[in-house]
């Protein structure tokens, strides 16, 4: 029998090409979509101002690095840990990288108690011969103040150190805003610009304050001075005053002396200004302050990583450095105990194990890497998008900053005081007075590295018995949940301790003015402290 032949083959034939169209056209937009879903963000660009031609003779231009970072961004992304930085698993939520902790409704807290006076007639002159970089020095101008007004002294403008490891010319008036600090105090000291006329060949009674001294000592001992002498001059400034146990409104006058009326001259504040908004152009950025420089390898003694002629010439800088005390130093032991600054490699490590992405802007905040680029190599492949002043911005704009370390310095502080997260590889001057400053300003973001908890682990991966990762990434996670800047009472001394050792062992008070000069909202009483949380 033969079969039938189908009416209209052609209308077949076509029916069944339009639903394959359509069908390929269906799985086509889907793909499309998940595409679309999975791309990551641009880095936004922003048209730096050239670099002079000596900086740029090689060394890879910031353009180069930005699109290296955005080509590699993708790979990065996929590598990252699968832990949060606040310790909770699941997969990583970028904005808690960068979330500040609670602040549990702190504040500052800084105004005078209703017994404060205004300053007594004042009995003499104090002059004040700071010592040491630019945040050693801001500490002692700032204790200088609440000595003036215990001893009843009127205080002369500041001399800064000349005769440091910087050797720095600039006077007070070129780092500070000398009119607005001498406004701003009013209240509190009397400020002059110099000695009276009738006074400038008087003799003067030198002393070198005792360290980490209370308010009886300079109301018994250096206040007996005036009996014989109308000057009195302070042969160093750092330390001289106690951390704890002084009167609450001493310790609120230093905090307003130093976050309030402390503040950078016009020029540098500009610039600083300048530099953050450069910075913030890419978004949220870190303030690394990588303290790889020669001056604090030679003081510590650390030189791990280095070679032989490094070492020999880090130990001749200390042994010829003669207020330098310690000569001798057991580098390995050093670096054992955490007291050495993090590597710039090992900063990349740590970096990568929070959990910040390969594209994240990083401000370094430093002077001379020791080893020049060739030691920022590794830290620079982990993270190219690695910035510092002299990329931001010309150097026809930075020349008359460049032969002044301090206030070279003020910059890379106003810059990280105002970044999103603040992580030093050391906890020098700087480091202490940033985090002070920005527990003050809100409790920003501060994560402080475990450098001895980080060294164990990092000698691990060297001896090949622990590998990068996420175990590696979890451990240390762990540690610093609880380093990241979060309210609590100043630490006090560790237990045991006696005599210089007791109160070198003291937390400082710049670094955490609490519970003094920060409190809750709305409870103003002593006992605010107990609320605070631990670290």
């Amino acid at each position: 029998m033969q079969l039938k032949k189908p009416k209209w083959p052609l209308l077949h034939l076509l029916r069944r090409l339009l639903m394959c169209g359509v069908l390929a056209i269906g799985l086509l937009a889907l793909c499309s979509v998940h595409l679309l879903s999975v791309q990551l963000p641009v880095l936004p660009s922003i048209e730096l101002p050239k670099v002079a031609s000596k900086q740029e003779a090689g060394q890879k231009t910031l353009g180069a690095e930005l699109n290296m970072a955005r080509q590699e961004s993708n790979a990065s992304q996929l590598h990252v840990p699968t832990r949060k930085l606040d310790g909770g698993s699941g997969l990583l939520d970028t904005k808690k990288l960068w979330k500040p902790p609670q602040n549990k409704d702190f504040e500052p807290c800084v105004e005078p108690s209703d017994n404060y006076t205004t300053p007594e007639e004042s009995r003499g002159y104090l002059i004040v011969q700071t010592n040491g970089g630019l945040n050693q020095m801001r500490a002692g101008i700032c204790d200088m103040v609440a000595v003036a007004r215990i001893i009843n002294a009127t205080l002369v403008i500041p001399e800064l150190d000349k005769r440091s490891f910087w050797q720095d010319s600039s006077n007070f008036s070129d780092v500070f805003d000398e009119d607005y600090y001498i406004n701003a105090l009013a209240d509190d000291v009397k400020i002059v610009r110099k000695l009276p006329e009738d006074l400038s060949n008087s003799t003067i009674a030198v002393k070198e304050f005792r360290s980490w001294s209370g308010v009886e000592y300079y109301q018994d001992e250096i206040a007996n001075i005036w009996n014989e002498y109308r000057v009195i001059r302070a042969a160093k400034s750092d330390s001289r005053l106690a951390n704890n146990n002084l009167p609450v409104d001493i310790q609120k006058l230093r905090c307003r002396a130093c976050y309030k009326a402390l503040r950078f001259s016009p020029k540098i504040e500009a610039m600083g200004k300048l530099l953050t908004e450069r910075m913030r152009s890419y978004g949220r950025y870190i303030a690394l302050h990588l303290r790889y420089e020669k001056d604090m390898l030679a003081f510590s003694g650390c030189t791990y990583g280095l070679s032989t002629e490094e070492a020999d010439e880090l130990r001749m800088i200390r042994e010829n450095t003669s207020h330098w005390k310690v000569k001798e130093i057991d580098a390995e032991e050093q670096r054992r105990k955490g007291y050495c600054p993090m590597t710039p490699k090992e900063v990349g490590m740590f970096l990568t194990a929070l959990g910040y992405p390969k594209n994240t802007p990083i401000y370094i905040a430093a002077g001379e890497i020791y080893g020049g680029e060739s030691r920022m190599v590794e830290l620079r492949a982990r993270y190219p998008m690695l910035m510092n002043k002299e990329q931001l911005v010309t150097a026809e704009v930075l020349e008359p900053f460049v032969s002044h370390a301090s206030q070279m310095a003020a910059l890379d502080y106003i810059v990280s005081v105002e970044s999103d997260v603040f992580i030093p590889s050391y906890s020098g001057n700087m480091a202490r007075a940033v985090e002070g400053h920005r527990r003050f300003l809100g409790h920003k973001k501060t994560i402080s590295p475990d450098r001895k908890a980080l060294v164990h682990l990092f000698d691990k991966i060297d001896r090949g018995s622990m590998t990068e990762g996420e175990k590696l990434s979890f451990r240390i996670i762990e540690i610093h949940k609880r380093r990241q800047g979060s309210p609590r009472k100043r630490k006090g001394p560790i237990s045991g301790t006696k005599g210089s050792d007791r109160f070198r062992s003291e937390e400082p008070f710049y670094v955490n003015p609490t519970p003094e000069c920060l409190c809750q909202k709305d409870i103003q009483t002593q006992n605010t402290t107990s609320s605070l949380v631990a670290r």
